[in-house]
């Protein structure tokens, strides 16, 4: 059987199909990190970035952000040479603590691909409905053409090897798509999603147990 396709949808899922990794979001100097960043800075307050690292990181990012600002006070070439070092130990933190390798801060206006840029907005505006249609959009071509590929193949074992290998290769392509895509929408692998299912359903429409 082919490989699984779960790593090729969660890219496609969550970077819409774009060429760059997920992580360049987070790398790029107008990402949220290093937006976040600046804000501390600006505010003498590093308060607004030890959200994205972890408990165990925070107090390398509080000594990194104290060294900046008395850096940054000698004068504007120190002051951006601290703020970009900041930048850098700050995103670097953060990509390792997701378990992400750090591969150096990208230039700002990158394209990252529509899903990125809709999901942010949905979370600025509160309206999810683009969000929506663009996973709509994106995952309704893919599931018909091997469903149909998968259907038309569909039937008893043919004498032709080449026809069967052909039979099951669509077959095989068409299940792993779905498998894939539901794993990466309910976050987990099957157990894990059945139990997220059972613990959304209305009241109504869970087993009762006699005693």
């Amino acid at each position: 059987m082919r490989k699984p396709l779960l790593p090729i949808l969660l890219t496609a899922l969550l970077a819409g199909l774009s060429a760059l990794p997920l992580g360049a979001h987070c790398d790029a100097l107008d990402g949220p990190v290093v937006v976040a960043a600046k804000a501390a800075l600006a505010k003498g307050d590093v308060n607004p970035v030890l959200a994205w690292v972890t408990a165990e990181d925070e107090a390398q990012i509080r000594a990194a952000f104290a060294r900046t600002l008395k850096v940054s006070a000698l004068g504007p070439e120190a002051r951006e040479l601290a703020e970009a070092y900041f930048f850098e130990t700050l995103v670097r933190i953060h990509r390792a603590g997701e378990g992400a390798p750090y591969m150096g801060l990208k230039p700002a206006g990158l394209d990252v691909g529509p899903a990125i840029p809709a999901a942010d907005k949905a979370l600025a505006s509160g309206d999810m409905k683009p969000v929506f249609d663009l996973m709509h959009g994106v995952l309704k071509p893919g599931l018909e053409a091997r469903f149909k590929q998968a259907r038309a193949t569909r039937g008893p074992a043919p004498a032709d090897v080449a026809a069967g290998r052909q039979a099951v290769a669509a077959y095989v392509d068409f299940i792993h798509y779905v498998d894939g895509v539901y794993r990466a929408a309910a976050g987990g692998a099957p157990a894990e999603a059945a139990e997220a299912e059972r613990r959304a359903a209305p009241a109504e429409t869970k087993p009762h147990h006699q005693h």
